[in-house]
């Protein structure tokens, strides 16, 4: 069973830049991590996801130039750098993860739901 615990998460002014990290605990093989968001009322989005094993990556079309995912597997950490902060990107950003064998990143990102989830962090862009 995977551990994630998100941080990094808080109150930005629009155009600026936060960095969400994601520590995780439990990994015995490969796995495949990623950010989520959701806001009220709405479904559950990917943002961007990594793979620990060849570090492909995948980003949401709304994230594509603005957003970088980042992984350290000495501190089984995955970070997300987020740049040029819009009033959308306002939302709770969670971490979610699987252990191989899992989908490919891209499908991981897009629609599926990880077997493991973070508690969430809250992400505010406002004015």
């Amino acid at each position: 069973q995977l551990q994630l615990v998100e941080s990094g998460g808080g109150l930005v002014l629009p155009g600026g830049s936060l960095t969400l990290s994601c520590t995780a605990s439990g990994f015995t093989r490969d796995y495949v991590i990623g950010w989520f968001r959701q806001t009220p009322g709405e479904n559950r989005e990917g943002v961007s996801c990594i793979s620990s094993r060849d570090g492909s990556t995948y980003y949401a079309d709304s994230v594509k130039g603005r957003f970088t995912i980042s992984r350290d597997n000495a501190k089984n950490t995955v970070y997300l750098q987020m740049n040029s902060l819009k009033f959308t990107d306002t939302a709770v950003y969670y971490c979610g993860a699987d252990l191989a064998p899992h989908p490919l990143t891209r499908d991981f990102c897009s629609g599926y739901v990880p077997q493991s989830w973070g508690q969430g962090t809250q992400v505010t862009v406002s004015s």
